[in-house]
């Protein structure tokens, strides 16, 4: 595939520096643009002969084996041929050819006509007139500069085309230079680098230069090497170019339900680590934090609608008729060996019915495992609600990924409460404040301040921040922080006023510790950190369970300690000393 596509391909930009590029490029190309091919002359659309001569192939190969076979039983020598055996052998010698071009017409035509030469001799330059102005007329396209990026054009140096600094690849064959050439002008889609060249580094290379050429910007700075994209490939990200650096700082120990967790935090906001870690040492001081998960079913709504409102009641009723929830939980169970169905509410719109669904999903975060055990439930619904219109297998009644009154009451993913009585002592040496000050800060900041602004599920200092870090690090879906930073933080006096009890519920954590970017390296490394990687053999589930305890956990450390920031007037202090940095980095060498 990858040699055809070259044949045909022509330059859209500048070369590397030190090749020489053949002005017939320019020439050629400029009176061959409309140049007829092979695959113009065919009678049918290039993918129905490709079928056609892939069935001819195998048809008369399996034609040939059968007929060779009786002669061979009946003693007949093979060299006798009839007719129906000739037919079949030029039949098989002329879809083998045609199949040799993977599936191409273009490996005939090529046969027959030399490829347009990419590199000229340099009398070929001598004799063309005004050759820079030739060579720099192919690429029309005008795109903007990016910043540190020299974006002037290509000179002729001793008759060689140097581009810009910013634009050289680092190792680039003369091979996959034609590659980029070939994506650039579009008759390789950057999509199909990694099945064409079965290696998904060197097509992440290819695919970043050719975007540094298109956009006219650097990319220098983004990494590239150091990274498995085999590991991505087909679950975590399509069509990459290189992978951000966010580094991982550790807080901990977080001692919770009486184990010590070392808490990994990716972030590139100063002070959130250390202010976590100084949380959980107020915690540990303490004696230790304690949790409780009060759900665990993760939930997907698909919306439907008939032709009435009287049917879409009629099929609310059916649903929610305990009666009718035995059969329809083996239904929807046959998904998957880890989906068991809770429960199933209904709401109506009009005509229009939202079925939410909540299931268990194991140590998995469980979208794809409860979307396809809708899928069976709706296609059994089928049956007796023919007149059933299925608009969309999410409603948003769910709600996924977005700050929603249903997730804040009802849960999602993983409920979790986390709390701890803080010893007036340690809330004076370590946190540097008072019990009194922190439970009015509490009430007036947390409680009635989001109530002013309508806050919903947001009822904390900065659950978002903690919940987002851990995220990140082990591996969980980040816009997923959304709903699950839903947390509202309480502080209150006890023991006759000397101590602070602080809690922090969360209504829908979702997390999981199989599937997506938990598979990674990195991440998979954070989550054996806390001892929750992978799938627990032993209790289905227990994994994901406790690494939702863990981010509630955290973020009770983390509340604790920003909460006291501010009501010791350490806040904007503590940020202009850690995250400031007094590094003159004009004189940082890259």
């Amino acid at each position: 595939m990858d040699s055809r596509r070259r044949s045909t391909s022509k330059a859209t930009t500048a070369s590397p520096p030190h090749m020489k590029m053949k002005m017939g490029v320019g020439l050629h190309e400029h009176h061959n643009d409309k140049e007829l091919k092979a695959s113009d002359a065919l009678p049918l659309p290039l993918y129905l002969t490709n079928a056609v001569f892939f069935t001819l192939f195998f048809s008369v190969v399996y034609f040939l084996l059968t007929r060779w076979r009786e002669k061979i039983r009946n003693s007949t020598p093979l060299h006798v041929l009839n007719l129906s055996e000739i037919v079949a052998i030029f039949a098989f010698v002329a879809s083998f050819i045609y199949l040799l071009g993977f599936f191409g017409i273009d490996f005939v035509q090529s046969i027959f006509r030399p490829s347009v030469d990419l590199w000229p001799n340099e009398d070929e330059i001598d004799d063309a007139q005004n050759a820079d102005e030739i060579i720099l007329k192919e690429d029309t396209r005008k795109v903007p500069c990016g910043a540190g990026l020299d974006c002037s054009p290509p000179q002729i140096v001793n008759k060689e085309i140097v581009s810009p600094p910013s634009l050289v690849p680092t190792v680039l064959s003369e091979e996959d230079e034609e590659i980029i050439k070939s994506v650039l002008k579009g008759s390789t889609p950057s999509y199909t680098l990694e099945s064409k060249l079965g290696d998904c580094k060197r097509a992440a290379a290819i695919r970043r230069e050719a975007l540094q050429r298109l956009t006219g910007k650097s990319l220098t700075g983004l990494p590239l090497e150091g990274f498995d994209y085999e590991s991505v490939l087909g679950q975590c990200c399509e069509m990459p170019v290189g992978y951000v650096q966010i580094p991982v700082g550790i807080a901990g120990p977080l001692l919770l339900d009486g184990i010590e967790y070392s808490v990994p935090m990716a972030t590139t906001e100063g002070c959130l680590v250390a202010s976590t870690n100084r949380g959980c040492k107020a915690i540990h001081l303490s004696g230790g934090a304690a949790s409780v998960l009060l759900k665990d079913g993760m939930t997907r709504a698909p919306v439907v609608r008939f032709a009435s409102a009287q049917r879409a009641a009629h099929l609310k009723f059916f649903l929610e008729n305990p009666n009718n929830f035995e059969n329809l939980s083996m239904i929807f169970n046959k998904s998957s060996r880890f989906a068991r169905l809770q429960n199933i509410k209904c709401t109506i719109a009009g005509k229009n019915l939202y079925m939410r669904f909540t299931c268990s999903t194991g140590d998995a975060m469980g979208m794809n495992m409860i979307s396809k055990g809708v899928q069976n439930v709706l296609d059994y619904l089928q049956n007796d609600f023919s007149d059933m219109d299925v608009i969309g297998i999410s409603g948003n009644f769910c709600s996924d990924k977005k700050a929603a009154a249903v997730n804040w009451i009802e849960g999602r993913g993983k409920s979790v409460v986390c709390e701890c009585v803080i010893k007036g002592e340690v809330v004076k040496k370590v946190l540097k404040t008072n019990v009194a000050a922190l439970v009015e800060l509490n009430m007036l900041k947390n409680l009635t301040g989001s109530a002013m602004a309508g806050a919903l599920g947001g009822f904390n200092a900065h659950a978002s921040n903690i919940v987002a870090a851990v995220y990140i690090a082990t591996g969980q879906d980040p816009a997923q922080t959304v709903e699950s930073s839903h947390c509202i933080t309480m502080m209150e006096a006890v023991n006759d006023g000397q101590d602070l009890h602080v809690s922090v519920t969360m209504p829908s954590i979702e997390v999981g510790t199989v599937g997506g970017g938990t598979q990674l390296a990195s991440q998979s490394a954070c989550l054996n950190l806390l001892g929750v990687k992978g799938a627990n053999r032993e209790s289905a589930g227990s994994n994901a369970r406790l690494l939702a305890t863990i981010v509630a956990g955290s973020v009770l450390a983390g509340e604790l300690s920003l909460m006291s920031a501010q009501a010791a007037g350490q806040l904007v202090s503590s940020h202009m000393k850690y995250n400031r940095s007094s590094k003159d980095v004009s004189k940082v060498s890259s």
